[in-house]
Formats: C-alpha cells, sequence, structure tokens
C-alpha cells in the first residue's frame, strides 16, 4: 500500500501541474487527468445514488463497482498498470442480465426520470459514457487497459438498465419519448 495522505495541501499544483501514483509530473489539463477527474465524478455519484433507499441487491453490487471506479482512478494514475480484472467486467455483465431479466422488452426510447434514485441512475450513467469517452483519449503511450474500458462501457449499459429496475420496483412506469412532442 502507498503513503497515506496526512496532510492534504502540498501546494505542488499551484502551477498547473499534479504528480501521477508513479512520481511523474503532468499537466493538470492532460488526458489522463481529465479521465482521473471524470471516474472521480462518476464515483461520487455513484456514492449519491447509495444515500437512497435501494433494494439491497443493488447497493451492494454499488459498493463493489465504487471500490472497481477507485482501482480504474489507480490505474490511470499509474501509467502502464492494469488494475481492473476482467472478472470485473463478468460481473458487471451478470448484474446487467439478471436485472434485465425481469423487464419488459423496449420498444420506445425511454427519457431519463421515474423516482429520484432512476434519475440519479441515468445521471450516472450519462457521466459513465463520458468516463468512456475521456478513457479513449488518453494517448500518452500507455493505454487504459480493455479490461477498464469493457467495464465502463458495461457500467453504462449496467446503470441504464439499473434505473429501469429501480422504477419497476417502485411502480414507476417507464417514462417513454414521444416522437410527436405533446403541445
Amino acid at each position: 500500500m502507498g503513503k497515506r495522505l496526512s496532510k492534504i495541501y502540498t501546494r505542488t499544483g499551484d502551477e498547473g501541474m499534479t504528480g501521477l501514483g508513479d512520481g511523474t509530473r503532468v499537466s493538470k489539463t492532460s488526458p489522463r487527468v481529465e479521465a482521473m477527474g471524470q471516474v472521480d465524478e462518476l464515483n461520487s455519484l455513484i456514492g449519491l445514488m447509495m444515500s437512497e433507499n435501494l433494494p439491497e441487491e443493488i447497493r451492494q453490487f454499488l459498493a463493489i463497482v465504487q471500490h472497481t471506479l477507485f482501482d480504474l482512478g489507480g490505474e490511470l494514475s499509474l501509467p502502464g498498470h492494469s488494475l481492473v480484472p476482467p472478472e470485473r467486467v463478468t460481473a458487471v455483465e451478470n448484474m446487467l442480465d439478471d436485472l434485465n431479466a425481469s423487464l419488459a422488452p423496449l420498444e420506445e426510447f425511454i427519457l431519463p426520470g421515474g423516482t429520484r434514485a432512476a434519475a440519479l441512475c441515468h445521471v450516472a450513467r450519462s457521466t459513465c459514457r463520458r468516463v468512456e469517452r475521456a478513457l479513449f483519449s488518453v494517448d500518452d503511450g500507455h493505454a487504459v487497459s480493455d479490461a477498464s474500458r469493457q467495464y465502463i462501457n458495461r457500467l453504462s449499459d449496467l446503470l441504464f438498465v439499473m434505473a429501469r429496475s429501480l422504477n419497476q420496483s417502485a411502480g414507476e412506469p417507464d417514462i417513454l419519448w414521444q416522437h410527436e412532442k405533446p403541445a
């Protein structure tokens, strides 16, 4: 385990540079640092979701997601390292399949909303898509691992299905997109 922070401010970033986990100094505007920030934002949104009244199965899974996102942040801070194992991708796929099995097939696009928990899930889903784009923009000679990119891709799908599942369990219907917009 690396060093623990005993002092939160260091003043080393005041000029627009920050340190990666391997000691490398990079610009705070680098795609790698941007991706780290996006992952942190997604993890914060997952934490906000977990403050809602959720089914225990979803709450427990989201706790694992938070740890995995922290691992992904660590991977980003250590160029060339892979910290998200492929088994985490499989776990997301399995949870996705389990939740989706009880949902009606989609025949129309749905709009974000319903319960507060589902709406937060949609915000996390759209943020997850932004994380995915950020991961593909990291181009500094140390690509983000395939497993990490796959994990984020599947996680956005899971968050979509999770939002539908949360609405269903609360007795809220999906909000269907209407091509002919109401007046």
